[in-house]
């Protein structure tokens, strides 16, 4: 059954651009292990950190040519499935684990904060004059489809000296589970009583106003590139890779703030200082007048124990450095290192792996 899931999903997703090999695009520094004595990891989930998983798959695997590991870029929501039954050695995902999901985790499960990011509401309006200023009552009512033109007033007060355009604003979502609509919905529900209230949390949710969907944080950004007038949410690093312009955003403590590696960090700080036991840790609304306003850890999903010690001795070892030596690609790559004690909380976590 695990294996005709895992199947499912390759074919429901295809193989191009979402699974990443032991070697990447690149061939290995050296010869690769015999394959008796090779060991190979499977994952699969959330397309939010896939650059970065790339990253360090890439990098770890030619310094250790034994190992060769698998992941498949499919979304939070089908990777948590594809976890709990058990038909792939890690999963990935922006929203974590319920406690009613962990119930079911029968090798048990262990949630390990790797990285974090910030979703970014990006545009395209070509000869703007400027950069897109949203505040919080404003970018909640777009998405609730209350505000559906760019040269609406409250976005005009807010941007007097941009050159508007009489256009529908061209809302595009998330098409299937994802935990970067999970993010940005608990946002959403934290700064809008109509939005909880409505729409509310969730890894999908009935958009008011949206007018297109795409699969994948990729899709979304390739969506925007090529929609005049399109405005969506992604992760930064992927607008940032586009060239997408992307909106400052009202803070909760009232500042308008670009999103970037320092404001994100700075999020993460202000807020990060009590972590519970199962480091699920959500920060919808952080305070702190240079946070930027919307930023989300995401989480490997390990199994408690693996039958195979080889996999278990393996994967710990990957996700050790990951947590290490790998937080340093973290920037570059367009997410936002983890805190120390964050870091150092995960490890513990992921040494308790049997």
């Amino acid at each position: 059954m695990a294996k005709r899931l895992l199947l499912a999903a390759v074919a429901a997703f295809g193989l191009a651009g979402v699974v990443v090999t032991a070697f990447g695009q690149n061939p290995p520094a050296s010869p690769p292990a015999p394959m008796s004595d090779r060991v190979t990891l499977h994952g699969a989930g959330a397309t939010f950190p896939a650059p970065l998983y790339h990253k360090w798959i890439d990098i770890y695997t030619k310094a250790n040519p034994q190992l060769a590991v698998e992941y498949l870029s499919i979304g939070s929501g089908e990777g948590v499935k594809l976890f709990l039954s058990e038909a792939i050695d890690f999963g990935a995902s922006d929203s974590a684990l319920t406690d009613e999901q962990i119930a079911t985790a029968k090798s048990g499960a262990i949630l390990a904060p790797v990285t974090a990011g910030a979703i970014v509401l990006a545009y395209n309006l070509p000869d703007l004059g400027g950069t897109l200023k949203l505040s919080r009552e404003v970018y909640a009512d777009i998405f609730l489809g209350k505000i559906r033109e760019w040269n609406d007033p409250r976005i005009q007060a807010l941007n007097p000296g941009l050159k508007l355009p009489k256009q529908t604003i061209m809302l595009i979502a998330r098409q299937e589970s994802s935990g970067t609509t999970f993010a940005f919905t608990n946002h959403l529900s934290a700064i809008s009583e109509v939005w909880r209230k409505g729409p509310g949390v969730g890894k999908t949710v009935n958009w008011p106003g949206v007018s297109s969907t795409a699969r994948g944080n990729e899709g979304v950004a390739g969506r925007i590139k090529q929609s005049w007038g399109a405005l969506g949410y992604i992760e930064y690093g992927f607008a940032k890779r586009l060239g997408l312009p992307m909106a400052q955003l009202q803070n909760r403590a009232g500042e308008y703030v670009a999103p970037g590696p320092d404001s994100g960090q700075a999020a993460l700080e202000a807020n990060v200082n009590q972590i519970p036991d199962n480091l699920r840790v959500f920060l919808p609304d952080p305070a702190g007048k240079d946070s930027y306003p919307i930023v989300t850890f995401t989480w490997l999903l390990l199994h408690g124990q693996y039958a195979d010690p080889r996999k278990s001795a393996a994967l710990k070892g990957f996700v050790d450095w990951a947590l290490t030596d790998g937080q340093g690609f973290s920037g570059g790559e367009g997410y936002i290192p983890l805190p120390a004690d964050v870091a150092t909380l995960a490890r513990t976590a992921v040494d308790r792996i049997r």
